[in-house]
C-alpha cells in the first residue's frame, strides 16, 4: 500500500511540476503517507496532493523569468478532521470545528534566479481563526482554508519576487 502510494505520488508531482515548469515552480511532497492528517480514500489523497501543487503554480506564475521556486511539503494537517463517512465507504467527510482543528502545513522553499538563491527557508505556516475569517475561495472549495494559508505564507516569505534581496 506504501508503496502504491509513493508510485501513486510520484506520479502526481510529475504531472504538477510539468504544468508548472512553464511558471517556475516545483513541488516535491516528502513523506505524504506519513502527514499528520490526509483523506484516507487514496484517491482523494492524490487528488489533494495534485490540487495543492496546482495552488502553488497559480502563485508562481508571476514570477520573473529565470526565477524558480522549489518548495518541499514536509507535513500536512487539514483544517478539521476527516472522518470516514459511515454510510459510504468511498467518501470521507470533514468536520470543521473552528476549536483547535485550524490547517497547519510545515515547508521548505528556496526561490532562485538563474541558479542564485534569493530567499530560502522554512516554515511553519498556519490558519488558526480559519472559520472566522473571510475567505475569497468558493465554499465548494475542499481546500479553501488552506489555500488561504498559503497565500498568506507566500505573500510573507515569497512577497514580490521581483524584488531580490541583496
Amino acid at each position: 500500500m506504501q508503496s502504491r502510494l509513493r508510485h501513486l505520488t510520484a506520479a502526481v508531482l510529475l504531472a504538477a511540476t510539468a504544468g508548472a515548469a512553464s511558471a517556475g515552480v516545483t513541488v516535491a511532497y516528502e513523506q505524504p503517507e506519513k502527514f499528520r492528517d490526509m483523506p484516507f480514500n487514496q484517491v482523494d489523497r492524490e487528488e489533494l496532493l495534485r490540487q495543492l501543487s496546482e495552488h502553488f503554480a497559480v502563485l508562481g506564475q508571476d514570477l520573473p523569468p529565470g526565477q524558480d521556486l522549489h518548495i518541499t511539503v514536509k507535513d500536512i494537517d487539514l483544517a478539521g478532521r476527516i472522518e470516514p463517512a459511515r454510510w459510504n465507504f468511498n467518501n470521507d467527510i470533514r468536520l470543521l470545528r473552528g476549536g483547535a482543528d485550524w490547517p497547519t502545513m510545515q515547508l521548505s522553499y528556496v526561490l532562485e534566479e538563474n541558479g542564485r538563491v534569493l530567499r530560502s527557508g522554512e516554515a511553519s505556516i498556519n490558519n488558526m481563526m480559519y472559520l472566522n475569517r473571510l475567505n475569497r475561495y468558493s465554499s465548494g472549495d475542499p481546500l479553501r482554508f488552506e489555500k488561504q494559508m498559503v497565500d498568506e505564507w507566500y505573500k510573507r516569505d515569497i512577497g514580490d519576487p521581483k524584488l531580490s534581496l541583496k
